[in-house]
């Protein structure tokens, strides 16, 4: 995939094509939210009934895997996957290039996730939440600090690969079969795109959920 084009310059710093993206994207978001939530209704009208039918599966999804925190986890949980939706389905626009294909945005995200992990962590169970790194030998420490730089590695090249890969694929098809499978194309880009976002919002949500209740599985250990 060709390199995101610098767009202009902001002192040291080069704007590219994918931050400006990510930042279409945002205020995207941003304003469709605020539009769509100035007058809710009793009775919902087509809109406010399929929102609210999205973030009740939200809700479930995370209900599911850590019982009794879904209103805590909602908020970054449900934005996460939002927004890589959006961002994975950019591509399908003709000229633009999905943020998740690009490496640096991949990384950062997983980056989001490994902080929130711990904040979590933290703010539900105190400075006990660290004790699970010594669990259930002090040995283990440099092990379970490995383990955490390899899955937040893993999450960064997971999502960039795929997205990245399907781009390629489609891009290749095109230019083979030209205009006659682009239908095809079109559905297998937003199935992928869908099922990346969900296996990355996914794993975000386990690790989230397993830093919340470190102290449980500690104490289940000994």
């Amino acid at each position: 995939m060709e390199e995101a084009a610098v767009v202009f310059y902001a002192g040291p710093f080069a704007i590219t094509s994918i931050v400006i993206t990510t930042w279409g994207i945002m205020l995207f978001l941003g304003m469709f939210c605020w539009l769509a939530t100035r007058q809710l209704s009793l009775d919902p009208g087509p809109l406010q009934a399929m929102l609210e039918g999205i973030i009740l599966l939200i809700e479930e999804s995370i209900e599911a895997v850590s019982p009794g925190y879904a209103q805590q986890m909602m908020p970054f949980i449900g934005t996460l996957w939002i927004y890589i939706v959006i961002a994975n389905l950019v591509g399908i626009i003709p000229e633009l290039h999905s943020p998740t294909g690009n490496l640096s945005v991949t990384a950062g995200l997983a980056l989001l996730v490994f902080l929130s992990v711990h904040w979590f962590g933290i703010r539900n169970e105190g400075a006990g939440y660290l004790k699970h790194y010594l669990s259930p030998s002090p040995i283990l420490l440099p092990f379970h600090l490995i383990s955490e730089v390899t899955r937040t590695i893993a999450l960064a090249v997971r999502l960039f690969g795929n997205i990245m890969s399907l781009e390629l694929v489609a891009l290749l098809v095109l230019l083979v079969a030209g205009l006659l499978v682009p239908v095809p194309v079109l559905m297998l880009h937003i199935i992928e795109a869908l099922v990346q976002a969900y296996i990355f919002g996914m794993l975000a949500l386990i690790y989230v959920a397993g830093a919340m209740q470190s102290q449980q599985n500690v104490q289940g250990a000994s």
